[in-house]
């Protein structure tokens, strides 16, 4: 039954235990890896590697298509085997060892690893470890839940690793989009212009020579850890969907609103599910991946169809899609990242993009990486290639975090990830800051009024007030500006005695 999935008689020889495919992979490699956000990864080869390090040390430079699902980095990381990572991760132990400087990070707008692959600005892969459902008759790879960076590896790769995970349906074929661009300088309009337009192929196109193994697995992804959204997560839906509904009314936006974005995690997912209390119906979505909300949204009658790059599921909803495909496949397409996060087509098809902010300053500059401005959290991912582009940059987070020790909204941001000049919309459960046409000293005034916590207002209106004493463009006390984040450090809290 498992050969069935290998429809290229040929290639019938190649399959071989993890151990042994582990094998192909040698000290110093550069190694690709399919995975994006959790879903899609290859799962029993890298947890062979790891066993196989701790007898036989080397180090490979892991490139993904973001993080990884089933404790792949934390194995990876502690068996010693990652020398550099890139492009996101999400695991706690990779991460203390990134910010104690053990395993070189390289933190990267996701749409940008494939075109700096393609033109050899980065060292190409020696090696691809490609998850998928089946191979076709031609020998070309039909992805699993993720396409993320997985057709770019293969093709760039000399050899190609296919886990088959039988876990996975067989109806998962044909729900993949896959287009890869032509070079530069004679490169074409990608020829995309709906959120539903099929442009590519539905398997990953290699020469079958370029297999060097295929492993037959049977295991899940990760489910995802988003949870029901709380009064702060509500309260920021009520208060971006009140604002949607205004520029509807003002002809500003579409009554469908057009294609919508939405960051991982719990606070995009709560953001999204406030929709379904709305008005809004025929909704698309243009992003990377597709989470609870993307399905609820749909089962709603709201979502008329989605493209990303992958689906992250929590165990609610894993089984309900994945056991009825066929209810949702008309829906659905998954595409390469270096497509989903397409500076080009973010800004053609007019998309609204929702991220996440770690936090961000009385002017509008957002840090979505840096704790205290040093220590990595996750990544940028791909909230830069929506939110430069998009028809409207939305950033959203809690006023407040540990117990109202920190404050999401500082003086002056303590690392940059997205600066003034790409941000639209601020919300938190305190309100909405909409920054359109202001100048720096109006846009203070209203992140100040409508998102600062309370039990921070008059600490940031009495450093504002000082600061435009001053005078200045974008007034600051620069001997002040990282005072709360100092505070924090050496007292534990961002309220200044």
């Amino acid at each position: 039954m498992q050969l069935e999935r290998i429809r290229h008689a040929g290639l019938h020889e190649k399959v071989m235990s993890a151990e042994q495919a582990s094998e192909f992979i040698k000290d110093g490699m550069t190694v690709g890896m399919s995975g994006f956000t959790r879903a899609g990864e290859a799962k029993a080869v890298p947890k062979a590697l790891a066993e196989r390090v701790k007898e036989h040390p080397l180090k490979i430079n892991l490139m993904t298509g973001a993080s990884l699902g089933n404790d792949l980095d934390k194995i990876l990381t502690e068996s010693g085997s990652l020398a550099r990572r890139m492009p996101f991760q999400v695991d706690t132990t990779l991460r203390k060892a990134i910010n104690n400087g053990e395993v070189m990070f390289i933190d990267q707008h996701l749409s940008e690893t494939v075109e700096q692959l393609r033109n050899h600005q980065l060292k190409l892969p020696d090696i691809a470890i490609i998850e998928a459902v089946a191979i076709t008759e031609e020998g070309h790879i039909v992805p699993t839940t993720s396409v993320g960076n997985s057709a770019s590896f293969s093709i760039f790769a000399k050899q190609v690793i296919v886990e088959i995970n039988t876990s996975h349906k067989p109806e998962l074929e044909g729900l993949h989009d896959i287009y890869i661009p032509s070079y530069r300088p004679t490169r074409t309009p990608v020829p995309l212009v709906k959120v539903d337009d099929r442009i590519g192929s539905t398997a990953i196109p290699i020469p079958p020579e370029k297999i060097a193994a295929i492993v037959f697995t049977s295991q899940h992804d990760s489910y995802s850890t988003v949870g029901a959204p709380d009064v702060d997560t509500a309260a920021i839906a009520k208060h971006l969907v009140t604002f949607l509904e205004n520029e509807v009314a003002e002809k500003r936006l579409a009554p469908n609103l057009g294609p919508l974005q939405a960051g991982i995690g719990n606070i995009a997912n709560a953001v999204m599910m406030g929709l379904l209390d709305s008005d809004f119906t025929d909704l698309t979505m243009y992003s990377e991946v597709l989470q609870d909300s993307t399905f609820d949204l749909i089962d709603a009658g709201k979502m008329k169809f989605a493209s990303g790059c992958s689906v992250i599921l929590s165990e609610r909803m894993n089984s309900k899609v994945f056991d009825n495909l066929e209810h949702y496949k008309d829906k659905l397409i998954l595409r390469p990242q270096e497509i989903s996060n397409h500076p080009e087509i973010v800004r053609r098809l007019g998309i609204i993009a929702i991220n996440t902010a770690l936090e961000f300053d009385i002017y509008g500059n957002v840090n979505s990486t840096h704790v205290c401005g040093t220590r990595m959290m996750n990544g940028i991912g791909g909230s830069g290639d929506f939110a430069r582009n998009a028809n409207m940059a939305i950033f959203v987070t809690k006023s407040i975090a540990k117990d109202g020790a920190i404050s999401s909204v500082v003086p002056m941001a303590s690392h940059v990830d997205h600066n003034e000049h790409d941000v639209d919309i601020l919300v938190t459960e305190q309100g909405l800051a909409d920054l359109r046409g202001l100048a720096p000293r109006e846009r203070a005034v209203q992140i100040i009024k409508h998102c600062v916590h309370p039990d921070y207002r008059n600490q940031m209106l009495d450093y504002f007030e000082r600061a435009c004493a001053r005078g200045g463009h974008t007034p600051h006390l620069l001997d002040e500006a990282f005072s709360w984040h100092i505070n924090l450090e050496k007292n534990g809290t961002m309220k200044l005695l």
